[in-house]
């Protein structure tokens, strides 16, 4: 009885520390996803508000030539889309649009 008390516990820390490293790989994998979606971020993002500012200065030249529509269509394009970089974007998960549209 003792040996199959012992064989069970031993058996239950096997499968428990198999748990908790799985567990912690799943941590690491998650703040090196967060590092680097923030670091992806502070590249992604002065360059999407430097074509966000091009796309408003070109849609203020557009306005009197397309009207207030082609105007607002312009802005939206450049501006639109996707401002900064999650970590399911990095994981393939979810699309990074650089150009937004309607």
């Amino acid at each position: 009885m003792k040996r199959v008390l012992a064989l069970a516990g031993g058996i239950g820390l096997v499968l428990s520390a198999g748990v908790s490293q799985a567990h912690a790989d799943s941590t690491a994998q998650d703040v090196a996803y967060g590092t680097g979606s923030v670091f992806s971020t502070l590249l992604y993002a002065p360059v999407k508000g430097s074509f966000c500012i091009l796309g408003g200065i070109t849609s203020g030249f557009t306005l009197p030539f397309g009207g207030t529509e082609t105007a607002g269509k312009v802005a939206t394009t450049a501006c639109g889309g996707t401002w900064a970089i999650t970590p399911n974007a990095l994981k393939g998960k979810e699309r990074v649009r650089f150009v937004g549209g309607q």
